[in-house]
């Protein structure tokens, strides 16, 4: 006990020293619209390469930062730099409709201050607010489901858009779902891999793709990972997916090469 005590604390040193030096990269995984077969946008995922310990994964080092508090001046960082990010890309290839880049949002940045810092940041970035997507998972509302309503409806306001992630994992009622005020939900990777080998998943998949669309939500399915996924998923009319079947999260550099290959296609695509 003393030994993983002693370990704890000096990953929490490392963690703190890591967010002053900037030591993260933000990784980029494409979500891909299922219907068009074509970018719709990237989920930004964070990741440490600490010069001591090497890569150190988020499973380890996250749920620290969200312990220590430390999630929220990383959570910070991340927000900021995706917003940067996708502000270049728009530049870059003239803005792309429907591009957005999507954000995980922890429970413990699920504050009245999130309104203000978001709004700061997309002052600051020059990003439109209707590119930036915010993920939010059923559990983090349901604290408080009240302020937490108000909350999205605050940050809908400001013109972003808003996602329920891991959506059949949590806990909320679905008769919050609609007053929630979210653009999308999300399918959880578990239902989505098991599809193949259950029917029960496969079902509990087309009952959340039914659910969202007759609320006028867009849904999206995580955790694609083979071909037969896909065509499982467009026969069930699922409109976007992400997973390992297109890409793993990219670095900046080889996002930015996809998106150039999309811009330069439908370049030629409008002069035929």
């Amino acid at each position: 006990m003393h030994s993983e005590t002693v370990a704890q604390w000096q990953l929490e040193n490392d963690l703190r020293q890591a967010i002053a030096n900037q030591e993260f990269e933000l990784y980029y995984q494409p979500i891909i619209n299922l219907k068009r077969d074509r970018l719709a946008g990237f989920e930004a995922l964070v990741r440490w390469i600490s010069p001591t310990r090497g890569f150190v994964s988020p499973g380890e080092f996250v749920p620290l930062a969200e312990a220590t508090g430390l999630i929220i001046p990383l959570g910070d960082w991340i927000l900021r730099t995706a917003c940067q990010q996708m502000y270049q890309w728009h530049q870059q290839f003239t803005p792309q409709p429907g591009l957005t880049v999507s954000i995980n949002l922890s429970s413990h940045q699920f504050s009245p201050d999130l309104v203000q810092q978001v709004e700061q940041i997309l002052a600051e970035t020059k990003l439109n607010a209707q590119f930036l997507k915010l993920e939010i998972t059923e559990s983090a509302m349901m604290d408080n489901v009240e302020k937490a309503i108000a909350l999205l409806h605050q940050l809908k306001a400001l013109g972003i858009k808003l996602s329920i992630d891991d959506f059949g994992t949590g806990y909320s009622s679905l008769s919050y779902l609609q007053q929630f005020g979210a653009d999308t939900i999300k399918v959880d990777q578990s239902f989505v891999r098991q599809m193949e080998q259950s029917d029960k998943n496969k079902a509990i998949v087309d009952i959340i793709i039914t659910l969202a669309q007759k609320l006028d939500m867009d849904v999206i399915a995580e955790g694609i990972e083979t071909e037969n996924h896909q065509h499982i998923l467009k026969a069930l009319n699922c409109e976007y997916g992400q997973g390992y079947f297109f890409a793993k999260p990219l670095k900046s550099e080889d996002a930015t090469k996809l998106l150039a290959q999309q811009f330069s296609a439908d370049h030629v695509d409008n002069s035929i």
